[in-house]
């Protein structure tokens, strides 16, 4: 049996309650107020630890709030949940099985057993094996068809298996080794097929197909298109080893593909899509920035789990942020959370954070089935700081909407030009401190006074410069952007996500709501073409069909 206490209503614990009447009491809370007030706010709500630091001051808190709600993660079990996490039990409940990513990363003298029998070294022979096959590779020794070295290294997954493994090489491509490039494939969108393999040469082209079950639609039908492009430019069936590897747990269908055996990686059932690319999923990464920066990267994610582990609530980083994430999303009904990375290299994070908190979190149901009391998971939605400036921050600051936002910006830039970077910093920092601050009416009255407006434009004009402010954000800063510090980072999110979820009572490590429309789209594909005469079972559908079938040439 799963830990969890999955049949708790969250709403009825004293803490919870509590919450609500200190809820009721900041109604009028004023981050303006309180900083005025205490001196030392910045220090009280801010942390370092992992090569991150935190600034959470900016928030809708004070002392009593941070206790109230660790007080609420005690009460809901939480260092328990941390335990049954570490400890490999069946925190996925629904397919009794456990969540143990954090194996991953863990280091050669550790033990976790699962069914009985340590993982750990088997974790280990297929590092080892990335290690091989990435020294191959970079030395020159894996060769084409034509003798020629590889240059190209196309992923094909979608899901878990392209969004992890896209971040961190991108994130980390000044780490990038020479003479390989990374690309990825994941939509079955002809499009981006043919955008990617214009840009290719069969002859020096290997392609990673990761998929669990090596039957997931997306990723077959792109492999499939893959072989096909690579057997036109001349490739070889009796060659085909040479330009295509496995990351699969299916390792007949694999082999029935054209890969050799001891070219597939292995999947485990214990790791979930959205939690693997620390996995031979991450080969992507390793094939972009070396096995050694990929072992800093898992170094990284081990800190951030020991910290995880072992700091008290107070002052642990992915504890924290759940807990306010609780605080927006259930006691001041904020909806959606916004992701704002000032750094182009983490430009993919708010994509991989949406599928790691809204497929982990986007449920209805407790563990035990009943419905749950309370909102679950935000809308995790975002991109590049200064460009969503222009964009969609005006939301923020003067919609009607409450979204909290996490700004994530790094000290040094590995590509400084001119005072670029200062004012990258300088636009992060000013944007939360506008968010908090705002603008009352009378400064906005004084602000068109002092250029000289008439009175009547001066109250034409001002509700419209009126900002409200009090809109809470954190700041996780780190010095540089780094194979150890990004590991730590993604771990972090990982963790909040999970503490979310031991609150709400909610597995955080099914998706069952995804497997509908992969249900569905097989049946509406067979009537699209004709294989399946029966209507569809709504008139929408069927009439959306009917119009494909009308002006569709193949």
């Amino acid at each position: 049996m799963p830990y969890l206490s999955s049949s708790l209503d969250v709403t009825q614990l004293p803490s919870w309650q509590a919450l609500v009447a200190h809820r009721e009491r900041l109604a009028s809370f004023s981050m303006r107020q309180a900083f005025a007030a205490d001196p030392k706010r910045f220090e009280t709500f801010s942390l370092s630890g992992c090569g991150l630091f935190l600034d959470y001051s900016k928030n809708l808190i004070n002392t009593e709030t941070r206790e109230l709600l660790v007080n609420l993660a005690r009460e809901v079990g939480l260092e328990k949940g941390i335990r049954a996490l570490f400890d490999g039990e069946l925190l996925n409940n629904t397919e009794q099985r456990p969540a143990l990513h954090t194996a991953l990363r863990r280091p050669l003298g550790d033990k976790v057993e699962v069914d009985g029998v340590d993982i750990i070294p088997e974790v280990q022979r297929v590092l080892q094996q990335m290690t091989e096959l990435v020294g191959r590779i970079h030395n020159g020794l894996w060769r084409g068809y034509t003798e020629k070295p590889i240059t190209d290294v196309v992923n094909i997954g979608i899901g878990g298996s392209f969004l992890g493994p896209q971040l961190v090489s991108e994130a980390l491509l000044p780490f990038a080794q020479r003479g390989v490039r990374c690309h990825y494939l994941a939509n079955i969108d002809g499009s981006e097929f043919h955008e990617l393999v214009a840009k290719l040469r069969a002859e020096t082209t290997l392609f990673i197909v990761s998929s669990k079950s090596f039957g997931t639609l997306e990723t077959l039908k792109n492999a499939q298109a893959a072989r096909g492009w690579y057997l036109a430019q001349g490739g070889s069936e009796a060659e085909l080893y040479r330009h295509f590897i496995a990351v699969s747990s299916n390792r007949e269908a694999a082999v029935g593909f054209g890969i050799r055996e001891e070219n597939i990686f292995p999947m485990w059932d214990w790791v979930g899509g959205r939690y693997s690319l620390w996995s031979a999923i991450g080969l992507p990464i390793a094939l972009s920035i070396g096995m050694s920066n990929f072992k800093e990267l898992l170094s990284g994610a081990y800190r951030m789990d020991e910290h995880f582990k072992t700091a008290p609530f107070e002052e642990n980083m992915p504890v924290l942020l759940a807990l306010l994430g609780v605080w927006y999303g259930n006691f001041w009904n904020a909806q959606s959370h916004a992701i704002l990375p000032y750094d182009h290299y983490l430009r993919n994070i708010t994509k991989h954070l949406q599928q790691l908190d809204m497929e982990s979190n986007g449920k209805s149901v407790r563990g035990d089935g009943q419905p749950v009391s309370v909102a679950t998971g935000p809308v995790i939605w975002g991109g590049v700081g200064c460009n969503g400036q222009h964009a969609y921050h005006q939301l923020l600051h003067q919609g009607t909407q409450l979204i909290p936002a996490d700004f994530i910006v790094p000290v040094s830039s590995y590509n400084p030009v001119a005072d670029h970077h200062q004012w990258l910093y300088a636009n992060c920092l000013s944007q939360s401190q506008a968010l908090m601050l705002g603008k009352s009416r009378e400064e906005a009255e004084a602000e068109l006074r002092a250029k000289g407006m008439s009175e009547d434009d001066v109250q034409r004009l001002a509700p419209h410069k009126v900002i409200p402010g009090n809109r809470p954000s954190n700041t996780l800063v780190m010095e540089r952007v780094s194979p150890r510090r990004l590991g730590a980072l993604i771990a972090m999110y990982e963790h909040k996500v999970f503490v979310q979820s031991v609150i709400w009572g909610n597995n955080a490590f099914d998706q069952w709501g995804v497997e509908l429309g992969k249900e569905l789209g097989k049946g509406v594909y067979s009537r699209m073409v004709g294989s399946d005469e029966v209507a569809a079972e709504d008139g929408s559908t069927q009439g959306l069909i009917d119009f494909f079938r009308g002006r569709h040439r193949g």
